[in-house]
């Protein structure tokens, strides 16, 4: 299973069994968060692996996925640092998916002070991570999320591989399955928007969930050989929207 595979058969997974990872392996997945080029450059990451296999992590609440590891990603505070995290937890997901491995994302609230930060940089979000006790994978029709056409408003016929790439980002994860985002489609370019919302939690978070949905596009676009350029188009952010905020369009080229 490689990343783009794994978009489409990840689930979120709440039960773990007990068993050990090798040293290699946990290697392996630290080496591969350091080999992820984030969504915007000069932005100073971290992530850090913790042991819960002797429930010696007690850093979580009682309400919280218990799993016998979890990943801790860390970020120096700069401009849109939320989004560029979430989209490189999303490509560690959808990672440690194509290698056999049950995840969860879990919030970073209740985390033990000593933990909230690593090395002068913040604390944004943990994953849970370990072998499944059940399927780690299900059914792309089984994810619950909203349909193509409530998410989308098509200008133009789209291609073949535009259809991918919004199929790739609909099946994002989000807080609480609150799928902000809303696509305005035309022939060779997306342009994103965050629906506006109430509720400040959600808020948020939503810069983190804008990061994952991209790293699902940026994905899809590397598995059909496409370039895109995720820029921010001064004519379209100074006009008013009432329901919805833009965040970024996506221009590709065949």
């Amino acid at each position: 299973m490689n990343l783009y595979e794994a978009i489409f058969a990840r689930k979120s997974v709440r039960s773990y069994t007990n068993e050990t990872l090798s040293p290699q392996v946990l290697d392996k997945i630290r080496e591969h968060f350091h080999e992820l080029t984030g969504l915007f450059g000069g932005i100073d990451t971290a992530v850090s692996v913790l042991d819960n296999r002797k429930a010696q992590q007690k850093f979580l609440s009682l309400f919280s996925v218990r799993a016998p590891y979890y990943l801790a990603f860390y970020s120096e505070q700069a401009p849109r640092y939320l989004m560029n995290m979430g989209y490189l937890m999303e490509q560690m997901v959808l990672y440690l998916c194509s290698i056999g491995l049950g995840t969860c994302y879990i919030g970073s609230r209740r985390v033990r002070r000593e933990l909230q930060e690593k090395d002068g940089k913040k604390l944004v979000g943990i994953i849970a991570f370990g072998k499944s006790k059940g399927p780690w994978t299900r059914k792309a029709s089984e994810a619950n999320r909203l349909a193509m056409d409530e998410l989308c408003v098509f200008k133009e016929v789209p291609r073949q591989w535009m259809k991918q790439l919004l199929e790739a980002a609909r099946l994002a994860p989000s807080s609480m399955n609150s799928q902000p985002w809303r696509f305005v489609v035309y022939d060779n370019r997306i342009h994103i928007f965050s629906k506006k919302h109430s509720a400040e939690q959600l808020k948020k978070w939503d810069e983190v969930n804008f990061g994952i949905m991209f790293a699902n596009l940026m994905v899809a676009a590397e598995e059909a050989w496409l370039d895109v350029d995720l820029i921010r188009l001064e004519d379209i952010s100074q006009k008013n929207f009432p329901n919805n905020q833009y965040v970024l369009s996506a221009i590709l080229k065949a």
